[in-house]
């Protein structure tokens, strides 16, 4: 199919239980048979729904038609409230979900990048809203800070990708393969060779590796849901 070329507009109107959310909406097709929304990295480490990581996944998907949600997690930008360190991002993932629903009466399909894959899958796992779930660069240990994954068992049958650069300094490959591999199948993991966690080259491969990323975003959604 032609890739869409979608309209962006501010979302206003975004409620989350500690305020007011800044969202960014990437309008889809009137026919769109998903909605979709995505999680930034850690606010702590100046994560926003603007990381390249995140414009470059809504691309992604926008590029089939689909209406995309991103927002800023409570604290960040416009967003009220302050920062909870996992807890409170949960209900903030919880409050999108819901205004996509309200808004489109779709399915809906989630991805998320680093601290946002994790507070994000544990969000979603789950949820019989969400169609399908995307991890981008997820962290087991980054600034001090341990994430850990026993829930991914709890996202059953819902199609899953995971997608990683194999020279990540927050997420040791073999590591983190031994704690994917606990998500029940259907599930892909695509290691991005040559990508650190943010899918900047690396020394011995210097170019950026955001085009590969989103390449392995859109074979899966072509492959998975038939778009």
């Amino acid at each position: 199919m032609s890739e869409f070329q979608s309209k962006v507009m501010a979302v206003d109107d975004l409620q989350g239980p500690a305020g007011r959310l800044e969202g960014i909406l990437n309008t889809g097709r009137e026919d769109a048979l998903y909605a979709v929304l995505i999680a930034h990295p850690h606010p702590l480490g100046g994560g926003t729904m603007h990381n390249k990581v995140v414009y470059h996944a809504a691309k992604a998907f926008s590029s089939f038609g689909l209406p995309v949600l991103r927002f800023n997690f409570r604290g960040v930008g416009l967003s009220e409230g302050s920062h909870d360190g996992g807890p409170g991002e949960i209900d903030d993932v919880h409050a999108a979900l819901d205004w996509l629903d309200a808004k489109y009466r779709l399915p809906i399909l989630f991805a998320g990048f680093s601290f946002g894959a994790n507070i994000g899958l544990r969000a979603c796992c789950g949820d019989s809203s969400v169609k399908g779930l995307v991890g981008l660069g997820l962290p087991v240990q980054a600034e001090g800070r341990n994430y850990t994954y026993e829930f991914l068992p709890a996202c059953g049958r819902t199609p899953k990708l995971f997608i990683c650069g194999d020279s990540d300094e927050y997420a040791p490959m073999g590591t983190l393969e031994g704690v994917l591999v606990s998500a029940p199948m259907p599930r892909k993991i695509v290691w991005v060779e040559g990508a650190d966690h943010f899918f900047a080259g690396t020394a011995q491969s210097p170019t950026s590796k955001l085009d590969v990323m989103s390449g392995a975003i859109r074979l899966w959604i072509a492959e998975e849901f038939g778009l």
